[in-house]
C-alpha cells in the first residue's frame, strides 16, 4: 500500500473515531477532559491527515523524497 492510501485509510479511521466520540460523548463528563471535545480534534487530526493524503496522492508518492 503507498503512503498516500496509508494516510487516507488512517486519517478516515481518525476521523470516524473522532465523530463516533463527538456523537455518543455529549453526556459524559470526565475529571479533566469531555469525549466531544476530544472527538473534535481528532476530527481535525484526521481532517488534516486526510488532506495531506489526498496532496500525496495528486502529487505523487515520490516527489515528497528528497
Amino acid at each position: 500500500m503507498t503512503s498516500a492510501r496509508k494516510r487516507l485509510l488512517t486519517g478516515s479511521i481518525t476521523f470516524a473515531a473522532g465523530l463516533a466520540l463527538w456523537l455518543f460523548g455529549l453526556d459524559v463528563e470526565i475529571f479533566i477532559f469531555t469525549p466531544s471535545k476530544v472527538g473534535v480534534v481528532l476530527m481535525v487530526i484526521g481532517g488534516l491527515e486526510i488532506s495531506y493524503g489526498v496532496y500525496r496522492s495528486f502529487r505523487g508518492d515520490g516527489a515528497a523524497r528528497g
